[in-house]
């Protein structure tokens, strides 16, 4: 009998048989005492009297599959005489019970170095029908394509794999809904939540926003040189950049506010005729384990200013002179030189 069969329902079972007439042949039926059926006597116009069984309450094979009943035929003699036949009620499944999830919501973390193939996590579901009512295969439900295509769920087992390479700094966590349908067609929905944790895989760039060269020798301390910006798009101690200037030139670097950054002349003034430019290399440095470095390279060029007096070959030049010596005739050439560059080096005599 179906579990889905409906109280009220009749069984016909036949009748039993009594060798004896009138009070002593067969009278009725008794059913043994349970919380489902009950049996009623069916007479027909010849006299003869069959069993019915009478469904009372709804069954539930989930609860009961199957029941073992016994059925008494008396009749009416004096002592009374019975006759016993078992019935053997075998409850079959209907599909009512939906699959259910062990777990309404599910979490699984995922390093975003992990290859394609990865498992990520193992859903299951359950069904108490029995036979194909409760052969579940698994599925994703409503999801972003962009989701499907980098995840998989194997649709008999539950376990899903990651089918692409995972970018923390493009996606930080990913929201699956997954469908659990059984052979009848129920479904039962979860949601799987998949972090994705950040790995040390970016360096730190430098962006020079502006730059000052050339810059005046006499430029005072705290001339700023260059602007610049770090940025490391990776996350806690992977994304905390450092960082550092190296180089001959009295030059400093300052950090400034938001991953900015300020190169500043120091309280040694720069001397063009000592060196005319400085090569100078910036190195930004992540807190990763291992770290990860970027470096920027800056040319700084040195602007003369009029610094130098022109100086003379001599302090004291010495000239003997014959009395007769001829009007126009050259005494002796002094000479004087500038370190500066340009007009601020050109020497002029008086």
């Amino acid at each position: 009998i179906n579990e889905l069969t409906s109280p009220g329902a009749r069984f016909y079972l036949g009748m039993a048989e009594d060798a004896d007439v009138g009070s002593n042949s067969l009278q009725g039926y008794e059913l043994e005492a349970n919380g489902y059926f009950t049996v009623e006597v069916k007479e027909s116009q010849d006299g003869s009297k069959s069993a019915e069984l009478v469904l009372r309450h709804s069954l539930d094979r989930e609860r009961e599959q199957s029941l073992r009943l016994v059925l008494t035929a008396l009749d009416g003699g004096d002592p009374p005489r019975s006759g016993t036949a078992q019935l053997w009620i075998n409850v079959t499944d209907a599909n009512d019970n939906p699959p259910v999830f062990a777990q309404d919501r599910y979490r699984a973390s995922l390093r975003e170095d992990a290859p394609p193939g990865s498992t990520v996590l193992h859903v299951s579901a359950s069904d108490a029908d029995d036979g194909t009512n409760a052969r579940i295969t698994y599925g994703f439900g409503e999801t972003p394509a962009k989701v499907l295509q980098k995840f998989l769920v194997d649709s008999e087992s539950g376990t899903i794999t990651l089918q692409e390479a995972l970018d923390f700094e493009d996606t930080r966590a990913f929201s699956l809904a997954v469908e659990a349908t059984d052979g009848g067609g129920l479904v039962a929905h979860c949601k799987v939540e998949v972090e994705v944790l950040d790995v040390n895989d970016n360096p730190p760039e430098i962006t020079i926003l502006s730059l000052s060269s050339p810059v005046p020798e006499d430029a005072p301390a705290g001339t700023v040189v260059a602007l610049l910006n770090v940025n490391d798009p990776d996350s806690g101690e992977n994304g905390q950049v450092s960082c550092e200037l190296s180089g001959e030139a009295p030059l400093s670097i300052v950090a400034s506010s938001g991953g900015s950054y300020k190169v500043l002349v120091l309280a040694k003034a720069l001397d063009r005729e000592e060196a005319a430019f400085h090569e100078l290399v910036l190195r930004a440095i992540d807190g990763g384990d291992p770290a990860r470095t970027g470096t920027a390279r800056i040319r700084v060029t040195v602007l003369d200013t009029n610094d130098n007096a022109p100086v003379f070959s001599q302090a004291e030049y010495t000239v003997r002179v014959p009395e007769d010596v001829p009007v126009g005739s050259v005494l002796v050439t002094v000479t004087a030189s500038d370190a500066d560059e340009g007009l601020n080096g050109h020497v002029k005599y008086s």
